[in-house]
C-alpha cells in the first residue's frame, strides 16, 4: 500500500535522502533503524507526506501521494510525530476525538460513528479509564498511549510513528511495542522509527537499516541483523546470538 521510488529529500542545499527505493510490506510491523542523523525520521516524514521530495515519488495504494487530497490521505494513514505537543487543558477523550477530523465536513458534524470510533480507539490503547483526565497530568507512557489512541480513531490501515518509545522507561517501552504488535496482528500496517536494535529485532517483521541517507539492508530481522550489519551501520563491534526468550537476533556489544 505504501512505497517510494527514487526518493530524494533534503533541507536547504543538502540532500538527506538520495534516490531511495522503499516498499513497506502490507499488514506487517516495519522498523527503521540507524544511527543519529542518518535520515530515519526524514524517510518516515516523507512517506507521511509531511516533507515534499525533491525527486522521486511516494505512492499510496499505487497512486502518487501528491495527487491525492490531504483529507483522503488522512483516512488511509495516520502519523504520530516525535514528542507531539499536548494542548493545554485537553482531556484524553477530547484529544482522541481529534483523530476524527478527516471525517468532519461542514455538512457532517459529530455522529454516533465518531463516538464509537473514539471509544473503540481508547479501549484498544487501554486508556478508556483515563477519558476524563487532562492529558497533561498523565505519565509519559499513558500520554503516548493516548496519542496512539488518537491515531487509531482515524481508522486508517497504516500507522506511521516517529520514535514512539523515546523518553519512556523500559517497562513503558515494552508496553508501547506490545500494543503496536497487537495492532499489526489486527491487520494494520505499522511503520516506526526505533533506536533500540534489540527491540527492533524482537518486535519487527521487517527492518530497514539506514546510514548516511541510504538504505544499507532491508528484510526480516533474522535475515538482516548480524554482526556485519551492526558494524557497517553503527560502527560497533558485537556478537549476535539468538534471544533466549523470542529466538530473535540479540545484539551484544563487545
Amino acid at each position: 500500500m505504501l512505497s517510494a521510488d527514487g526518493l530524494t529529500v533534503g533541507y536547504e542545499a543538502r540532500d538527506v535522502l538520495a534516490g531511495l527505493d522503499v516498499t513497506v510490506p502490507e499488514g506487517r510491523f516495519t522498523v527503521i533503524i540507524g544511527p543519529n542523523a542518518c535520515g530515519k525520521s526524514t524517510l518516515l516524514r516523507s512517506l507521511a507526506r509531511l516533507l515534499k521530495p525533491r525527486g522521486g515519488t511516494v505512492r499510496l495504494d499505487g497512486v502518487p501521494v501528491d495527487e491525492q487530497s490531504p483529507r483522503h490521505v488522512a483516512t488511509r494513514m495516520a502519523v504520530l510525530p516525535q514528542t507531539p505537543l499536548v494542548p493545554e487543558g485537553v482531556t484524553v477523550a477530547e484529544l482522541v476525538g481529534r483523530g476524527r477530523s478527516p471525517y468532519q465536513r461542514w455538512y457532517r458534524q459529530w455522529t454516533v460513528d465518531d463516538t464509537e470510533a473514539v471509544a473503540t480507539a481508547m479501549r484498544s490503547a487501554d486508556v478508556a479509564e483515563l477519558a476524563d483526565r487532562p492529558v497533561a497530568a498523565l505519565s509519559g507512557g499513558q500520554r503516548q498511549r493516548v496519542w496512539i489512541a488518537m491515531t487509531l480513531a482515524q481508522q486508517t490501515p497504516i500507522l506511521l510513528l516517529d520514535e514512539p518509545t523515546t523518553y519512556l522507561d523500559p517497562a513503558h517501552q515494552l508496553e508501547i511495542l506490545t500494543l503496536l504488535g497487537r495492532l499489526r496482528d489486527e491487520g494494520k500496517t505499522v511503520v516506526a522509527v526505533l533506536h533500540d536494535l534489540n527491540q527492533a529485532a524482537r518486535y519487527a517483521d521487517h527492518v530497514i537499516a539506514m546510514r548516511d541517507g541510504q538504505i544499507v539492508e532491508a528484510g526480516t530481522p533474522r535475515d538482516v541483523i548480524d554482526a556485519d550489519l551492526v558494524a557497517r551501520v553503527f560502527g560497533m563491534d558485537c556478537v549476535v546470538v539468538p534471544c533466549p526468550v523470542s529466538g530473535a537476533p540479540l545484539v551484544v556489544p563487545l
